[in-house]
Formats: C-alpha cells, structure tokens, sequence
C-alpha cells in the first residue's frame, strides 16, 4: 500500500473476507457446512475412551480446529456486521440468529471436553504429550474439571444463556448505542456520540468539560434504575451458575482461571494497585497547580495543561502510527499495513455505530478487524496505535491453531500498550510546539490513571458489588458504594459531582465480562517494565519482545513471563511498575512552574 491509498480518507470496513453480506448463499454455506461437521463429529463420540488410538485423537481435534474457524468467522461477521450500526434490525436478527445457533452446535459437540475432563491423569497425559499446538489447548480444558458439571446441565446453561445473559447484554448495546448527548459549544446545542463526547473532557474549556459529563451521565441516570436492573440480575446469573453450581470459590476466581493466572497474584496486583493510589492522587494535585485551580473536580483529570487543540487528520494520524512502528521494528509495520491493505478497519464517527474502539480476530487465516471512531485528538492517534497493536499480536501468532492463537487476557494488552509508548515516543521527538509536548506528557500519566488505577478500582467495585448484589443491596444502594470507591481512590485530590454515582452503568466491560478489567492494569505495569527493557537494550531487545507476542496463547503465561525474565508472582514487579509511575511524576514536578 502507498502512503497515498487506503489512508487518506475514514470510511467503514469491508466485511467480504469473512462474508460479502448478511443474507447471501456463501454465509447459508457457513452455517450448513458447519451443521455437517458437527453432525460428523458426534460421529466420533462412541470412538472416545482412555485407550483409543493416538493418531483417531489427533484426528477429531484437527476436525473440531477446522469446525471452529468456521464458527468463529460466523460469530466474527455477525458480531462486526451489528458493530456498524447497533439499531439496524437485520443486524439485531442476525446476531441473535448466530447466538442461537451457536449455542446448539456447542451443546451437539459438549460431550468431547466433558469426555476429556473425565479421563485420569495418565490417560489424559498419554494423549497430550505429542499433541504438539493442541497442548496447551487440552491442558485449559482440564483446568475446568473441578467446575464441570453434567451433560445435560451444561447444555441447559448453554441455552439459557441465549435467552437469558447473551439476551440483555444485547439489550444493553441497543438501549445506551442509540444515546444521544447534548452539549452547547460555541453557542451551538450539538448532538454528539459518546466518542464525540469523551473528546470534549479532554478539552481546555473547564465549564465544557463539566457539561460533557454532567450530560453524560445524566442521559445514563435516566436509565439508571434500568440498567442497574440488568446490571444485578446479570451478576446474580454469574453467581448462580458460576459460585452455587460450579463451586468457583469467588466470583473473581472464575476469570482468573479462564485467564490462567493464580488468585494469589491477581491478589497480590490489586493490593499493590491500592497502596499505591497515591501516586495518582499526588499527580492530580499537581496538575491542579498547572491548569491554576485550588483542586481539580472529577470533570477535570484529562484536561490538558495547556490550551493546545492540535488536531491530526486521518492521513497524518495512519503515517504517524506506521512510521513509529516502522521505528520500531519493519516487521511490525509490515503487519499493521495488512489491516488497510484489506481494508479491515472502521474509522468514521456516526450515529448507530458502536462506540469506543476493538480489534476482533476470529480464524488466524484472516488479518484481524479494527474499529476506531476517530475524531483528531492525539488521544484518538493513541487509540489508532493500540489497536493495531492488537491486531499485529493476533497476525504474529497467526501460525498457532485456532484454540491457541488468542493470548489470554492479562498478555492480550501487551501489544497494543507497547504500541502506544512506540507512538508517544515518536511524536514527542517530532513536536516542536512545546504545549503540545507538555500535553502529551502529562497525556501519559492521565493515559496510565486510565488504564491502571482507574481499571483496578473498577475491579474492586465489581468484587465489592457482586457481594453487595447477593446480599440484596439496591441499585441506589450499588451506586453509593461506587461513589465511596471513587473516595477511596481519589482522596483529597479532588472534588467529585454527585452525577458520577451512575459512572458504573456506562461501563460495558462489567455488564459482558466480569472482572476482565484487571487485565488491562495487569498489562499496563507489564508493558512499563519491558518498556524500561526495550530503552535499555535496544534493538537488541525487539527480538524477544516479537517472540513474546509471537507465543499467543500456546503456553501459560506465567511459563512465557518466566521466559522473558519477569516475576509476576512477586508484590516487587508490581511496585516496581509504579516507581516507573512515580518517576514520571517526578519528572512533570521537575518541570517550570506555570
């Protein structure tokens, strides 16, 4: 691709590489072709016990690798095609449709991990040993033994969740995606996405600022008491199925395990994360002195600290992320190029489409999908670079099957993190305005609040809540327990509106994905110390770091940290991320007084 095609405009996607459309004889395809290797693979079920032949093993997991890239690109298309536009009812259909259906090939194939985890150590250990990529795989599978239940019941769960948890975190894209928010700028009443609106808190105007997250939140208050509804009952589902009939110890220790990480190191992050809230409190204390406030509000810990409002445009922002990787590694920018090259990346802001931003890769034979609703901040060039992170993480590992290919959560930020400090890097050294360098230094302590403090005590909240939820507390009652959260985390650092007590409900990750937010601090604190490898090695460095990514998930990631000479299990690395922290701090104290 030329530096001229492909980037020079925003625009949407192009789904075609997994189907040219929604109701089209290739997709029909998909779902029959899929319907007859399941039904062929059920075939299998009478061949299956403790000492079957090695190579009929190997057989039916090569038969069910292959069955799921197909199911993947049809989740994978279902799900990108409703991402375009959340309200359009062809899209809601299909989506439910794909749900329904996958639900019912995954009971139809059920019994081979069940008949998996069955089988004794020995047994098991003949089979896995030569399974080659398959190995790791057979190993996650085995880890769920303990939390296994019957055939029937599990297939029960299956479909109760089409209709029952599936069901109302789709109901919670369609309710808050059509939000509308209203803000007057210059005079002017606009009516913004949620994107457009998050650019806004980060602006230099104090009472626009204040504005756009008076309205933010009250548009989500007025369906508060709605959401939080859905809110409790889903974490009340989670509980059910996971705690009363699975026997997890707690409800964080579900995703630990599906992470494959111990509880007693997430444990150890969380407490680290907490002690060390006073980092991020000392820089919001600074900050107020540069932006000349007695103590900032909660409105204003993204402000910049100078009134720059430099905007990149499209172009600019694509070739700034290339020549940065490029910096890096050819490799990398090689591989991010590939996601333009196809034309598998939704750029454009506009009504309907899902917010925020994701990279979504299915079969590691197709180069992943980026979405991204871009709007010129530096902050939206930041988001650029970290999910084409994502996307070159995925292509590096592409060699692995499909079960292993994916890193598991606490690594999936490693990448895309590690990209955007490439990214920083770059456009500090290539800005001359020095308000603009200021900003995106102080950009990147406001970035690390974001992605670590703020993730953990989400964390937190969520251990908190689902406690709470089981132990009948209201909605009102959830959202004073978030607001003495926001305390707890904030200090005496700054002053925080009483609106924010509804901050909880305009979080998607807790409503889909339980406690996933801990990866991202998790991988925030890893990226810093390889980060601090990378400045003191090198390019000697690079090496490593690719193959790293390169791993995907084909092995714990304890086992691939251990590689690469890093100690999660230790109170030390994790303290040791936020020292980074603290210097950096340090470093904007040291800076000329305003």
């Amino acid at each position: 691709m030329t530096e001229a095609t492909a980037t020079t405009q925003l625009g949407r996607w192009d789904l075609k590489d997994l189907y040219p459309g929604p109701a089209t004889p290739e997709l029909e395809a998909g779902f029959k072709e899929l319907e007859a290797r399941v039904a062929k693979f059920e075939g299998l079920r009478e061949k299956l016990s403790a000492d079957m032949d090695f190579e009929e093993f190997m057989d039916a997991l090569e038969h069910q690798e292959a069955s799921q890239r197909i199911a993947n690109r049809i989740q994978q298309y279902a799900g990108l095609y409703f991402s375009e536009d959340t309200q359009n009812q062809t899209a809601q259909t299909m989506q439910a449709k794909v749900d329904q259906f996958m639900a019912t090939m995954e009971n139809r194939t059920l019994f081979f991990s069940l008949w998996w985890k069955s089988l004794d150590d020995k047994a098991a250990e003949r089979l896995a040993k030569d399974s080659g990529e398959f190995k790791y795989f057979l190993h996650q599978i085995r880890t769920l033994k303990p939390y296994t239940l019957t055939e029937p019941e599990e297939k029960i769960l299956n479909i109760k969740n089409v209709t029952g948890r599936s069901a109302l975190q789709t109901l919670y894209s369609m309710i808050t995606d059509r939000y509308v928010f209203r803000v007057t700028v210059d005079g002017e009443v606009k009516e913004l996405t949620r994107g457009q609106l998050m650019s806004l808190v980060q602006g230099p105007n104090p009472d626009i600022r204040a504005a756009a997250y008076q309205e933010l939140y009250k548009v989500y208050g007025n369906d508060g008491p709605i959401l939080g509804q859905m809110y409790q009952t889903l974490v009340r589902d989670y509980h059910n199925e996971n705690l009363d009939l699975r026997g997890f110890q707690s409800p964080i220790a579900v995703r630990n395990l599906g992470n494959d990480i111990p509880d007693d190191v997430v444990e150890t992050l969380l407490n680290v994360a907490q002690k060390n809230a006073g980092v991020f409190q000392r820089f919001f204390k600074l900050k107020a002195k540069w932006l000349k406030v007695k103590k900032l509000r909660r409105y204003d810990i993204y402000a910049p600290v100078s009134a720059s409002d430099k905007k990149y445009d499209w172009t600019e922002a694509v070739q700034m992320t290339m020549d940065s990787f490029k910096g890096f590694a050819p490799k990398v920018e090689e591989l991010a190029r590939r996601v333009f090259d196809e034309n598998h990346i939704d750029s454009e802001v506009r009504k309907g489409k899902r917010g925020g931003a994701f990279c979504s890769s299915g079969d590691p034979a197709v180069t992943p999908f980026v979405l991204v609703n871009y709007d010129g901040t530096a902050r939206d060039v930041s988001t650029l670079a970290h999910e084409l992170g994502h996307a070159i993480h995925a292509m590096l590992a592409e060699h692995h099957n499909v079960f292993t290919f994916h890193s598991t959560l606490p690594l999936a930020e490693t990448a895309s993190t590690f990209a955007e400090m490439v990214l920083v890097d770059y456009m500090l050294s290539h800005e001359t305005d020095e308000s603009v360098k200021r900003d995106i230094l102080f950009a990147q302590v406001d970035d690390n609040y974001a992605t670590i403090m703020r993730q953990i005590f989400f964390a937190i909240f969520e251990r908190s809540a689902h406690q709470k939820v089981q132990e009948g507390a209201s909605v009102d009652e959830l959202s004073a327990a978030y607001m003495e959260n926001l305390k707890t985390q904030f200090g005496d650092s700054l002053e925080i509106g009483e609106e924010f007590k509804w901050e909880w409900v305009s979080i998607p990750h807790i409503f889909y994905y339980p406690f996933y937010v801990y990866a991202y601090a998790f991988g925030q604190l890893l990226v810093l110390a390889l980060y601090q490898q990378f400045k003191k090695e090198g390019q000697s460095f690079v090496p490593r770091f690719l193959e790293v990514l390169s791993s995907g998930g084909s092995k714990p990631p304890v086992e691939i940290l251990d590689a690469a000479g890093i100690d999660i299990r230790k109170a030390e690395f994790w303290q040791g991320g936020f020292d980074v922290l603290a210097g950096m701090v340090a470093e904007l104290e040291a800076l000329p007084a305003p």
